[in-house]
């Protein structure tokens, strides 16, 4: 069944897929940017600056389970998605997905340490190994970038696709007609 659904979605019902998943990867940006602009722009400190769901509802922003959740869901989306993109688009992808990765490890690391009372070295709140040397609202911007960046170009090579890309495709997202199928 799991089969079907992946190949479902990276079949006829890619296009779609990909949108969706665009869109609550562009909500999450939405969150980051409300954030930045809350620090950066009007000058609120940092533990005000909770974005747009934070401030109806404070107590969700300082959930790791939340953030947890949501590298979660970015990984499994990009590892769903992933057979749907072929050649270039695909490498652009995997490099989106070994990002993601990473990023979601610090996510896990930052959740068992908020469960646990027991924090990184000694410091007085839940902290990544990157976060030993970057702020974390930088480094999350960071992190949501460098995995943003690679799924943009791969989206975007794959609506364009060379002809070798367009024959191995199993979508029509880059213009490939599917057989139809039989009854």
């Amino acid at each position: 069944m799991a089969n079907n659904i992946r190949a479902t979605l990276n079949g006829s019902r890619h296009r779609a897929a990909v949108a969706v998943f665009g869109i609550v990867v562009l909500a999450h940006w939405a969150e980051h940017i409300v954030q930045a602009i809350q620090i950066w722009g009007l000058g609120w400190p940092r533990p005000k600056a909770r974005g747009l769901l934070g401030e109806p509802f404070p107590w969700l922003i300082q959930s790791e389970w939340l953030h947890y959740g949501y590298a979660i869901v970015m990984l499994v989306g990009l590892w769903l998605l992933r057979p749907g993109f072929t050649g270039r688009s695909k490498t652009w992808w995997t490099i989106a997905l070994a990002i993601q990765f990473w990023h979601h490890i610090e996510h896990l690391l930052l959740l068992v340490q908020a469960q646990t009372g027991h924090y990184l070295l000694g410091r007085a709140v839940p902290t990544s190994i990157l976060q030993l040397y970057f702020p974390r609202v930088e480094l999350h911007l960071f992190y949501n970038s460098v995995v943003f960046l690679p799924m943009v170009i791969a989206m975007y090579l794959h609506l364009r696709p060379s002809p070798a890309e367009k024959a191995a495709a199993s979508c029509t997202c880059g213009g490939r007609q599917l057989a139809p199928v039989p009854v």
